[in-house]
């Protein structure tokens, strides 16, 4: 049989369909509906009454796991930069808390989305599934921070109590000097979990946003200078007394782990439109 005999017998065999073209307003409302889910689920755990001592009595065993790795540096790390002149400015890293982990993320986004939609998928599904991790960490371990563990407000360790009366030396810089807003007082109290602690989504977001950057700029040196952003968000968590070190740890687990699920559900979408492509066209009638 010819050649030719051959491409006329064998079955036309379609390319792979292109990915759909992403649409913006489809895209905020998909990041509308995530976030109102993430919200009431982060919120519903550590909202009850024993939730308090829960939270206190994980919060020692976190500090009882870095003494016996020999990393409970926590206080001495706040009590030295609080010690610098003008407090370190101390202020602006609880703006910067407060205001970077939703900016940043946000901008991120929007720069992949315009930049590399291929890349934009792929972060997409990441940040969503590292989200979606740390929630599994809300509702099963609620932990108090360590700005509250020698707190007299209304979620701190110390409540009903002198300040300080659990020893721990750590202060809460937000309620001390101040920000933009403050997580345990006002509507942003009744809005925020305050023991929704493990992981830490400050460090998970920020890392997820140095590494999209990467991917989205794809070459040259100067795009690994996005891990600076990572670093400085771990030094404002520690210093604010906002997570422990071990918080930090976990959001790296759980960005990993929405790595592991954003690279599985491309592969599936990859295989399926191999699939599409290697099916037979119908026969015209």
């Amino acid at each position: 049989m010819s050649r030719a005999a051959v491409d006329d017998a064998a079955p036309e065999v379609e390319p792979a369909a292109p990915a759909p073209a992403l649409q913006w307003w489809r895209e905020v409302l998909i990041a509308a509906a995530f976030y109102f889910v993430y919200s009431r689920v982060r919120n519903t755990f550590g909202a009850g009454p024993e939730s308090q001592s829960i939270a206190f009595r994980h919060a020692r065993g976190v500090i009882k796991v870095e003494e016996a790795l020999g990393l409970w540096f926590e206080p001495r790390l706040q009590r030295w930069y609080l010690g610098l002149p003008g407090h370190g400015l101390i202020r602006w890293w609880n703006i910067f808390y407060g205001t970077a982990h939703f900016v940043v993320t946000m901008a991120v986004l929007v720069f992949a989305f315009r930049r590399a939609p291929q890349v934009y998928r792929f972060a997409r599904t990441m940040l969503a599934g590292t989200t979606a991790l740390a929630l599994i960490g809300f509702a099963a371990y609620t932990l108090m921070p360590p700005r509250l563990l020698d707190s007299a407000s209304v979620y701190g360790a110390c409540a009903g109590r002198e300040p300080g009366c659990h020893g721990y030396g750590l202060v809460d810089t937000i309620d001390v000097w101040g920000g933009i807003w403050k997580f345990g007082s006002g509507g942003m109290a009744s809005l925020s979990n305050q023991y929704a602690a493990m992981p830490s989504l400050h460090f998970g977001w920020s890392t997820w946003c140095a590494i999209t950057v990467v991917m989205v700029v794809g070459r040259g040196r100067l795009r690994w200078l996005a891990f600076l952003y990572p670093a400085a968000t771990l030094f404002c968590i520690l210093v604010t007394a906002n997570h422990f070190w071990l918080d930090a740890f976990f959001g790296a687990v759980a960005l990993a782990g929405g790595w592991l699920l954003a690279l599985g559900t491309d592969r599936w979408i990859h295989r399926r439109q191999e699939r599409r492509a290697l099916a037979p066209s119908p026969s015209p009638a």
